[in-house]
């Protein structure tokens, strides 16, 4: 099962958002001058992200279903 490499892709997505939404809670938590620079910039990023994983997600279902 991880020999498939559109798996290892959604997996590497799936940890690049936590890893946003980790840097971004981060920042948050801390304050000051970083979250007040970056916060809306990480949210995108992580919007973006996330996005970028559920798409791969769902072609990763959807070719698992038709026995790709």
């Amino acid at each position: 099962m991880l020999n498939d490499p559109l798996l290892t892709v959604v997996i590497l997505a799936a940890l690049a958002v936590l890893g946003i939404l980790m840097l971004g809670i981060g920042g948050f938590a801390k304050g000051g001058e970083f979250n007040k620079k970056h916060a809306n910039r990480l949210m995108r990023y992580r919007l973006a992200a996330q996005a970028g994983a559920v798409v791969l997600i769902l072609i990763y279902v959807a070719t698992r279903q038709s026995g790709g």
